[in-house]
């Protein structure tokens, strides 16, 4: 938001998709998260640093040290690195193409019928 973190991405998108496990709607303070991801190596950090905050065993969340703005997802053991797609300079260049953790989907949010439907993390 305020622009003191920038990165860029190298390479293709493993997965864009909606997040909406209860972690996630905490973090983010919204009904689901929407996250880009490209493998870790292909996450280069330009400017500024972020911020890490473990929000559960094994995960790391990133977001600015300025603004509070969620930057990033990761886990200890993953191969891929996800955005926050809407902090992406293009946010339409990852169109989301699942919803992960449908069962903590609120009611009041209506799925895409034209995504994968994930109950927890695929």
């Amino acid at each position: 938001m305020c622009g003191a973190v920038r990165y860029r991405l190298h390479g293709p998108f493993t997965y864009s998709a909606h997040c909406h496990c209860r972690s996630c709607q905490r973090a983010v303070g919204a009904g689901f998260a929407t996250y880009s991801a490209v493998k870790a190596k292909n996450f280069e950090l330009l400017q500024g640093d972020m911020a890490i905050y473990r929000s559960s065993p094994g995960v790391e969340r990133g977001f600015c040290r300025q603004c509070g703005t969620s930057l990033s997802y990761a886990g200890d053991d993953w191969d891929d690195f996800a955005i926050m797609s809407a902090t992406l300079d293009d946010p339409s260049a990852a169109a989301p193409t699942a919803n992960a953790y449908t069962k903590d989907c609120q009611p009041w949010i209506a799925l895409d019928p034209a995504l994968k439907n994930y109950h927890e993390f695929p």
